[in-house]
């Protein structure tokens, strides 16, 4: 259901938003029932001639155990725990029932229920996915030649979503001659994907199931082989490329690569060109190819150049060569080509050399052009180049901050460049643009239903000064009219890790936070590479304390500004953001009234000790390996669970899943046991655990809104509006 406000109502909210101290005290819960209290058990855990106590260690359970018809002992009393947990939380957010209901239809209600994606076309077929009114999952089509043909229906995933309480389709992969589509479904959120192939013909799905798998993989020019990447069920990394047959057994399939070396990603896909299987081994410092001949499946893999150490790189085959986008000698990356035939660095050619100011992102290649995504001042950039004549230019956007990306470009002998864009007010965009007319067709803008109008927002670029001389960019928005004052509710979010860039998107989402006279901000702290690789690289390792101290700065200018006050401040991340919240509420936590952390990576040190949890090894290039003593110090200097005191804390909602296989659930739990166990304060402090979902939260198009609900009346509450 979509709310229209009248001019009265919306003057009444504003003031409601912008005067929360009036009825602050009215919206908190009061006679609450006593917090679950979890159970003690010291254990002990000594490395570097240094012990640490960890009272909640017994937390940890294993997949079988979750998931065993008849709970353990254990199991039982860790269910028990959550269960309590999600039950303080209900009770604690009682009074907001309503308006959760309300937010949830509200949001729901901008939604366009009956949707389509722009199709785009491929080998002869246009394909798209579209939504019905009335169900939550996609459904992939296409149509031959023309969008006037007659639909041909994929995959539905709402009828195989039937019996699942989550349920997720990935990587779907139609085979050259356009009659067989391979797919992986996920139906537990860890994951830990199955490869099914379906006859697109008959509309039957083939015996073969392959269990165990990553999403995604690469199909043969003979339409009968397919490589896909398994994984190891301990660790959960990709770890095998196996080659396999339609219609044979899996115990026939041919190990064509074993990775072994645990700190790696490796996975399979196909050259746009449609010449190369290809796979990849990435570990967060080193890139790493093998190249094959995809008209000689049986054939052996070539290592594209031999693995470095401290060296990035991605490939893309053009013609007679590839083009490389590396960091050799180059922290923001450049552009080199090789021949096809080279194995050697040495025979690499500079295409476009590296710049200071400016990171190379990546590139997209057609026959006669060349797209170079940039980036630099914290914004992306475009950059198109004639293959043939080297003539240039730049996409221009027009707006102080934005989000601009390249799309789906399946095709490679076309002179259109299909890209995205938006920004904090204006709705996504999928737009075609004629690289040889410099002409722009705007195919689809994100229809918001109920009508938005982007001039009544208002989108700023804010510069913080960190506490090194540093500044750090910040991408505001809000409604007009909103006064920015100490009175008026801001929030701000980040993440500042793996290089992973925030950019300021549109969310029809979100609105319901503006519109309420909410503040929205965007902190592009260092750990992230808003402003080039240097970016990044000072804030991971031994240098991550300033992602931290970043967003404590950020906060500060904003208060600073006029833009709010820390009465009125709230700080949201998740995943490795939740280590953002976490680590800054330690050590300044009389900055913000309420924190929302999801999916929490906070117990850092044991996390990052413990090899056997999916990610740690991969991830040694990223926040250090605490087996060696100096990182191990320098991470326990940070390490939310680590670094708990006795101090006051802000009001707290914490989010995590059951299944999660990314950040397990035991990471936030043992951290809300141990702040209620310390902390000196009463503020409020409460977790929700998805017991059927995993890192991603809920399956399905709308379910995931009612954890948005939740967490922004969270918010309204401690802001005493209502409405």
């Amino acid at each position: 259901m979509n709310r229209t406000f009248n001019l009265l109502m919306i003057t009444a909210l504003l003031f409601t938003a912008c005067n929360p101290s009036a009825k602050k005290q009215s919206m908190m819960p009061t006679n609450l029932p006593d917090a679950p209290i979890a159970e003690k058990k010291d254990s002990v855990l000594t490395i570097h001639n240094d012990t640490r106590i960890d009272p909640y260690f017994w937390m940890r359970l294993t997949d079988e155990q979750k998931v065993a018809e008849t709970p353990d002992v254990q199991t039982q009393k860790v269910l028990d725990y959550l269960n309590a947990e999600n039950s303080y939380t209900e009770t604690a957010l009682k009074n907001t029932e309503p308006l959760q209901e309300k937010l949830f239809d509200e949001i729901v209600g901008r939604i366009k229920k009956d949707d389509a994606s722009v199709p785009y076309f491929s080998n002869g077929y246009w394909y798209y996915v579209r939504y019905e009114e009335g169900k939550e999952y996609a459904i992939h089509c296409r149509k031959k030649g023309s969008l006037e043909e007659k639909e041909q229906i994929l995959l539905d995933i709402n009828e195989l979503a039937v019996g699942h309480e989550y349920y997720a389709a990935y990587g779907l992969k139609v085979s050259p001659d356009n009659k067989t589509l391979a797919f992986a479904e996920d139906t537990a959120s860890r994951r830990i994907y199955t490869i099914r192939f379906k006859n697109i013909e008959t509309g039957e799905f083939y015996s073969d199931v392959i269990p165990n798998v990553e999403a995604g993989g690469a199909w043969a020019n003979d339409n009968k082989t397919y490589f896909y990447t398994s994984k190891n069920l301990t660790s959960l990394l990709s770890e095998k490329i196996w080659r396999h047959k339609l219609g044979t057994a899996n115990k026939a399939d041919v190990m064509v690569y074993h990775e072994k070396d645990p700190s790696y990603y490796i996975g399979v896909y196909k050259s746009k060109s449609d010449q190369y299987i290809i796979i990849y081994n990435s570990s967060t410092l080193v890139s790493d190819y093998q190249i094959l001949d995809a008209n000689n499946p049986t054939g052996k893999f070539k290592q594209f150049t031999p693995r470095g150490t401290d060296h990035e790189y991605s490939i893309s085959h053009y013609k007679d060569k590839f083009y490389i986008v590396t960091n050799d000698k180059a922290q923001n990356f450049r552009l080199m080509e090789t021949s096809v035939n080279a194995t050697d660095m040495s025979n690499w050619k500079e295409v476009l050399p590296h710049r200071k100011d400016v990171l190379l992102n990546g590139i997209e290649v057609f026959n006669d052009y060349l797209v170079v995504s940039e980036r630099s001042n914290a914004l992306p950039h475009l950059r198109i180049i004639n293959q043939k004549n080297k003539e240039e230019h730049y996409l221009d956007f027009g707006e102080p901050v934005y989000l601009s990306y390249i799309s789906i470009n399946p095709e490679f002998d076309t002179e259109i460049l299909r890209y995205g864009y938006s920004s904090l007010t204006t709705p996504n965009s999928t737009i075609d643009y004629n690289m040889r007319t410099k002409q722009k067709e705007v195919k689809k803008v994100q229809e918001v239903i109920g009508g938005h109008e982007p001039s009544e927002y208002v989108s700023e670029r804010q510069w913080a000064v960190a506490r090194d001389g540093k500044k750090v960019p910040m991408s505001i928005v809000y409604k007009k009219g909103t006064e920015l004052n100490k009175e008026t509710p801001l929030l701000l979010y980040a993440y500042g890790s793996y290089g992973n860039t925030i950019d300021p998107y549109f969310s029809s989402t979100r609105l319901s936070l503006l519109d309420r006279g909410f503040v929205f901000a965007i902190a592009h702290i260092r750990g992230g590479q808003a402003m080039g690789r240097e970016w990044y690289d000072d804030g991971k390792m031994m240098n991550k304390m300033n992602t931290f101290n970043d967003y404590i700065d950020c906060a500060k200018h904003l208060i600073k500004a006029n833009y709010t006050s820390a009465d009125h401040l709230y700080a949201m991340g998740g995943s490795a953001g939740g280590l953002l919240m976490g680590a800054v509420i330690n050590m300044q936590p009389d900055l913000f009234n309420g924190v929302i952390a999801a999916v929490p990576f906070v117990d850092v040190v044991s996390t990052m000790l413990d090899e056997t949890i999916p990610l740690t090894t991969n991830e040694f290039d990223e926040w250090g390996n605490p087996k060696e003593e100096a990182a191990y110090k320098y991470m326990l200097t940070y390490s939310p669970y680590d670094q708990v005191k006795a101090q006051e804390y802000p009001n707290l909602l914490i989010t995590t899943g059951l299944f999660d296989s990314q950040v397990q659930y035991w990471e936030p739990a043992k951290w809300l046991a141990k702040l209620r166990d310390t902390k000196t304060d009463n503020n409020l402090l409460i977790m929700h655990t998805n017991m059927e979902a995993g890192h991603g939260g809920a399956s399905g198009r709308f379910k995931r809104y009612k954890e948005t609900a939740l967490e922004y009346s969270f918010m309204f509450m401690l802001e005493g509006i209502d409405q």
